[in-house]
């Protein structure tokens, strides 16, 4: 979990819509994942004593439950420090019949690109092998500008893939807040066409296609900032106009 802006950047603004404006943002997710009733339950945070903000996100596969399906994804992907942190994670409908959802939120479109981090061999060995495996179920034969340039999206991809390979139902939903504050080095998006060009770009390097095997159970959804109003440029007093 990133140090959270002070009004600004896409932790804040999450925290907003899912604690203040909570019906809008249930009525927003369940558009989004084309659902015609109900709500996310989404799951608490973990207390993290000693941070600025003592809490901590859901890593990884935390939230399943199965010893078998952990035991896999132990062997699917390292547990290090460079393992999943999801914005939020949620279930979707009755406990017999539950649909995962795992949120990823951004503010601008500097937070799309990232390269891999891992270091040691056994780690690099595994995730190339899992996002291998992943990009050849999409039809893609070259992993290297996910491992390179958009690897946060890819490796978002391998957790969906897993999951559908041990009989899960899961959402990845791409959050995109629309109208953050234009700071020094952020060029937030003040309309919903401003990520458009950049989402574009990020998929056609990875080579997803328009639609493909995960296609179904990936979804974007465009949050603003506020109704009807972005927050002032910080070197003006002129509001931009969503």
């Amino acid at each position: 979990m990133a140090h959270m802006g002070y009004g600004y950047g896409s932790e804040c603004h999450l925290l907003r819509w899912m604690g203040r404006h909570r019906r809008a943002f249930d009525s927003a997710v369940r558009q989004a994942l084309g659902k015609s009733s109900g709500a996310v339950d989404w799951l608490d945070f973990h207390f993290a004593p000693g941070r600025d903000w003592p809490d901590a996100e859901w890593k990884g596969l935390d939230f399943i439950t199965e010893d078998v399906v952990r035991d896999d994804w132990r062997t699917w992907w390292p547990q290090g420090r460079g393992i999943h942190n999801w914005d939020a994670v949620g279930w979707w409908g009755n406990p017999a019949n539950r649909e995962v959802v795992l949120m990823e939120a951004k503010a601008h479109p500097g937070e799309l690109g990232s390269p891999w981090g891992a270091t040691a061999d056994d780690s690099r060995e595994r995730i190339k092998r899992s996002l291998t495996k992943t990009a050849a179920s999409l039809g893609i034969t070259s992993i290297d500008r996910w491992m390179n340039d958009y690897y946060q999206l890819a490796n978002r991809l391998a957790v969906v893939h897993f999951l559908r390979k041990h009989g899960y139902h899961p959402h990845l939903l791409l959050v995109y807040f629309v109208g953050d504050l234009i700071g020094a080095g952020r060029k937030p998006p003040q309309t919903v066409d401003g990520w458009k060009a950049p989402l574009a770009d990020q998929k056609e390097k990875m080579g997803l296609p328009a639609t493909h095997a995960l296609s179904r159970f990936v979804h974007e959804l465009y949050l603003p900032v506020s109704a009807g109003k972005a927050w002032l440029r910080p070197d003006s007093s002129t509001e931009i106009v969503l």
